[in-house]
C-alpha cells in the first residue's frame, strides 16, 4: 500500500460538526476498501482565494492515507458525489509526518504570539 494526503474544502455553511461527519464518512470509505486513515487534521473555517461556487470561505480537512489505489480512487469518487466538497486534492508521499502540518502550526504560533 502507498501514502496518500488528501485535502478537501467543504462549504462554508457547513457547521464545524457535520464537517466531521463528513470526514468520519470518508474514512469509512477508505477503511471499507482496505485502507485506513493514520492522520486526521481539521484545519478550520479559512478564507479562500478566490470564489468557488459563490463561496469566499470553506472548512479545511487534511486525511493522511495508507491504502490502495482503489480505495484512493473510491474515496475521490465520494469526493465528487457530495454536494459539500466544494475542492479536493490528493497526493501520494513517501511517509506520512507525525508532526502537525504547517497550516496548524502556523495557527498555534499565532496563537502563542496574540
Amino acid at each position: 500500500m502507498s501514502f496518500y494526503e488528501s485535502t478537501f474544502v467543504a462549504r462554508q455553511d457547513v457547521s464545524a460538526q457535520e464537517v466531521e461527519k463528513i470526514t468520519e464518512k470518508f474514512s469509512k470509505v477508505v477503511d471499507d476498501h482496505g485502507g485506513k486513515v493514520i492522520k486526521n487534521e481539521y484545519w478550520g473555517l479559512r478564507s479562500l482565494a478566490y470564489k468557488i461556487k459563490k463561496n469566499r470561505k470553506g472548512h479545511y480537512v487534511m486525511l493522511c492515507l495508507d491504502a490502495p489505489a482503489d480505495a484512493v480512487n473510491e474515496l475521490e469518487r465520494q469526493y465528487k458525489l457530495s454536494e459539500d466538497i466544494i475542492r479536493n486534492l490528493t497526493i501520494k508521499v513517501d511517509e506520512i509526518s507525525n508532526e502537525p502540518s504547517a497550516p496548524l502550526r502556523s495557527a498555534d504560533k499565532k496563537r502563542s504570539e496574540g
